[in-house]
């Protein structure tokens, strides 16, 4: 009788260990996959601020131009009164 409940409790570790170890593998299989996303999330951020920047910086030209057209039309307008 004492070795069915010696095997039976050494039955139950050894179950015991194989499921923390399926626990375990299955937290790093998760952690890698966060990993994954989070490195994926990462460099379409860095994509879209370049992106940004790039549209800002078209922006900028674009203002910087009409600006430019503004004072010229400005200009004639007032050589245009002094005549």
């Amino acid at each position: 009788m004492r070795k069915i409940v010696l095997a039976a409790a050494i039955a139950g570790s050894a179950l015991g260990l194989a499921a923390c170890a399926e626990a375990e593998t299955a937290a790093e299989d998760t952690m890698a996959d966060a990993e994954a996303v989070a490195e994926e999330a990462t460099a379409e951020a860095g994509e879209a601020m370049e992106e940004a920047g790039e549209a800002m910086e078209e922006a900028g030209e674009a203002v910087e131009e009409a600006a430019d057209e503004a004072v010229e039309a400005a200009e004639e307008a007032m050589e245009e009164v002094a005549e």
